[in-house]
Order: structure tokens, then sequence, then C-alpha cells
């Protein structure tokens, strides 16, 4: 079953259900204020947290946030950069 990695503002009972319709496992922690709250895998959460941030750095390069690049090649070329310019 494939996991569907979620943040937590979209836990809600309106979200869970379709993702489930659609055999896939959500992987978000619930709400502090929630009365039944379930049980959430750590480990495959911390790896929504680790694409959130690697997007999070890209923003910072305007010319890759706004595709202006025409080709693939020329972009994924300038992904490649950011992600070893942040790496370090």
């Amino acid at each position: 079953m494939e996991h569907l990695l979620m943040d937590r503002a979209h836990e809600g009972d309106p979200t869970r259900p379709p993702a489930e319709s659609f055999g896939l496992t959500p992987v978000a922690p619930p709400k502090r204020n929630r009365t039944a709250p379930w049980d959430c895998d750590r480990e495959a959460h911390k790896g929504r947290n680790m694409v959130e941030r690697v997007f999070n750095r890209m923003k910072r390069y305007r010319k890759a946030a706004t595709r202006y690049d025409r080709l693939d090649e020329a972009f994924l070329a300038d992904l490649r950069l950011i992600l070893i310019d942040t790496s370090t």
C-alpha cells in the first residue's frame, strides 16, 4: 500500500476516507485536540518534512522557481546545481 504524506492541517475526516478509497495510507499526525487520535508512522512522516525543506530551499532561486528555462535539460541542470549548493 502506498503512503500519502500529509501535513497536520490536512489530517481531518474529510481527507482520510477519500485517500483510503484510492488505496493510499494517509500519514499525518493527529492534531493535539483530537478526541480519538490514531497511530502515525513517524518515520514516513519525516520523509514529508525532508521533501518540504528541499522545496523551500529551491524557492530562494527565482530562476528555478519561475522556470524561465524552456528546455527540460536546462531546468534539471539548474535544480541539480541548487541541490548541490544547498547541501552544504
